[in-house]
């Protein structure tokens, strides 16, 4: 009887030892040392550094102009602010280990990046119907909007916005960390995503993902539902209008913001909806690319071309910049 139990204790320890065996992994990566992969690789970065340089000349602008203070701008730059940290929090790391052959990132480094993307995920998400509803009651309650939307209520929104997400962040990377790993070390992937983690933990996960799928569902099918009403109310307030000419600057207004949701939805959606049965090493990957790296470019872009008073700043500040040439 001694023995057995002496033999399961041993047993039990190296399952332990096993288990707590990984805090190093290696990222398999997109790309490899090809021709046509080191194109696009220099096509990814360039994609980066337009975000970058994108975002960060449109949360200038946004912040120096005189209207930095009215609610839309006041979003507007903190979704730029949000783009800037995405990208960066992917992009660098992912550069390296490009050219370097030992691609790999700590259990702390995998944590770091798990939380850094769902927090700005999860921002954004809220960001949009945040500015949804702003756009409602601009469009639909003129009138009371400086008392609805005044400065108090703008901070608050953002203060909830920023407490969800990081409250979101911090309760999936936690659960994921604390997961023991023991199957590989090898991330089939660019950066570290909890989708690619669970696939290395040799415990029972299932649970887990079908919280995470429903957690993922309601994170964006809830302010998606404020997004769909607030504009049903709008096109309605608008279809109401007598002027032309307040229906066009009506719509206009809503344009940008409607195809950044367009964007962010669609792609957030293929990466985090989809079954478990659906998914394969390759979609999330490219899904990941789209809706981290790729979507955060476009957005400074679609707001800038479509807005008068950004364009009137920026060239202000190009002119200043000229004269001091």
């Amino acid at each position: 009887m001694k023995v057995v139990v002496y033999y399961l204790a041993g047993e039990l320890v190296m399952e332990i030892m096993n288990r707590t065996l990984w805090t190093e992994f290696i990222l398999l990566g997109l790309l490899t040392h090809t021709v046509t992969h080191t194109v696009f690789f220099g096509v990814i970065l360039l994609i980066f550094f337009v975000a970058l340089l994108g975002n960060s000349l449109f949360f200038f602008v946004i912040i120096t102009g005189s209207y930095s203070r009215a609610p839309m701008y006041f979003f507007l730059s903190q979704l730029s602010f949000i783009d800037i940290c995405q990208t960066s929090s992917i992009v660098p790391k992912m550069s390296m280990d490009f050219w370097n052959k030992g691609n790999t990132i700590s259990l702390a480094g995998c944590g770091t990046q798990i939380f850094l993307t769902f927090m700005m995920g999860g921002a954004e998400c809220l960001l949009l119907a945040v500015m949804s509803y702003d756009r409602y009651v601009a469009i639909c309650k003129p009138l009371h909007y400086p008392v609805l939307m005044n400065r108090k209520v703008c901070v608050t929104m953002s203060g909830g916005v920023w407490f969800g997400a990081v409250f979101h962040s911090l309760v999936h990377t936690f659960c994921v960390l604390q997961l023991p790993f023991c199957e590989s070390n090898r991330v089939n992937q660019f950066f570290c995503t909890v989708q690619a983690l669970l696939k290395l933990s040799c415990s029972e996960t299932s649970t887990y993902e079908n919280l995470f799928f429903l957690n993922g569902s309601i994170l964006l099918l809830a302010p998606f539902s404020i997004i769909l009403a607030s504009y049903i109310a709008i096109l309605l307030t608008v279809l109401g209008m007598q002027s032309v000419e307040g229906k066009h600057k009506a719509f206009g207004t809503c344009l940008s913001h409607l195809c950044v949701v367009g964007l962010f939805y669609g792609a957030a959606s293929f990466k985090y909806m989809r079954p478990r049965s659906y998914r394969t090493p390759e979609q999330d990957k490219v899904a990941s690319l789209f809706c981290d790296i790729v979507t955060p470019m476009l957005n400074p872009l679609i707001y800038s071309l479509r807005n008068r008073d950004v364009l009137v700043e920026l060239r202000k500040h190009i002119l200043k910049c000229k004269l001091h040439i």
